[in-house]
C-alpha cells in the first residue's frame, strides 16, 4: 500500500471511527486566557498550556510539536532529557509545550493526552513518540489507526470506551485546532517542531550543540 492510499485510509478512519476530521479546519480564536502583549513574538502562557519548570525562570522556551512528527520524536528522545536536566531542572528555562496539529490523528492523540491527569501528559506523549511505528500513519503502514491508538491508550490505563470518548470531545478538538491557528497567526508556524524563544523562532535542531548555541547567548543576557 503506497503512502497516498495509507493517508486516504487514515482520513476515512478519522471520519468514521475517530470523529475528528470535521475539525480539521483552523479556527480564528487564540488560546484562552492569554495575557495581552505588545511584543510581536512574545510568549504568553495560558491555563491550557502544559509546562515544565519554574515560571520564574529567566527564559521561556515554547515548543510547537505534533505527535505524528518524526523530527519531534527525535527531539523528545535524543535532546529533551539533557535539555531538561541542564536547563529546566536548574531553573534556567520555563518550558511550554503546545501541539500544532498536522492532521486529524494529531488531534486525536492530543485529545487522548488531555484526558489523562495533567501529571501524566508528558509521559503519554513520550510513549507516543517512542512508539510511532506502532500507531503513526505518517510514514508507517498503519491500516487501523483507531485500533492502534486504542492500544496506546490501553498502555496508559485507558479503556477503548475512554479513548473514543476523548477523541469524540468536540470542544477539545476545537481547542486543539484553535491552538494551531494561533500558532500560524502569531508566530507564522508552518512546520514542527518549531521553538519560540525570546522573540526568535527556530526549527529542528541538527544536534544538541546547536540547541545550546541558540539558548546560551539568550541566557547570558538575562
Amino acid at each position: 500500500m503506497n503512502r497516498t492510499r495509507i493517508l486516504i485510509g487514515m482520513m476515512a478512519v478519522a471520519v468514521v471511527a475517530l470523529g475528528v476530521a470535521a475539525y480539521f479546519v483552523f479556527f480564528t480564536t487564540s488560546p484562552t486566557d492569554a495575557i495581552p502583549t505588545t511584543s510581536p513574538l512574545a510568549v504568553t502562557v495560558n491555563r491550557d498550556d502544559r509546562t515544565q519548570g519554574s515560571p520564574r525562570a529567566p527564559l521561556t522556551v515554547l515548543e510547537y510539536a505534533a505527535p505524528t512528527c518524526p523530527h519531534c520524536a527525535h527531539f523528545e528522545m535524543d535532546f529533551f532529557p539533557q535539555f531538561k536536566q541542564q536547563y529546566i531542572d536548574t531553573g534556567k528555562v520555563y518550558f511550554v509545550f503546545r501541539v500544532f496539529p498536522l492532521n486529524p490523528v494529531d488531534v486525536a492523540a492530543e485529545a487522548m493526552a488531555r484526558c489523562l491527569p495533567e501529571d501524566n501528559y508528558f509521559q503519554f506523549l513520550d510513549l507516543l513518540y517512542r512508539n510511532q511505528p506502532k500507531w503513526d500513519p505518517d510514514g508507517y503502514a498503519i491500516t487501523d489507526v483507531h485500533g492502534a491508538l486504542v492500544q496506546m491508550g490501553k498502555i496508559a490505563g485507558m479503556s477503548a470506551e475512554k479513548v473514543d470518548s476523548c477523541i469524540g470531545d468536540q470542544a477539545e478538538a476545537k481547542r486543539i485546532q484553535d491552538v494551531g491557528n494561533y500558532a500560524q497567526t502569531k508566530y507564522g508556524i508552518d512546520s514542527t517542531p518549531t521553538f519560540v524563544v525570546n522573540g526568535q523562532t527556530h526549527g529542528p535542531f541538527v544536534d544538541y550543540q546547536e540547541l545550546q548555541s541558540f539558548i546560551d547567548p539568550m541566557l547570558a543576557k538575562k
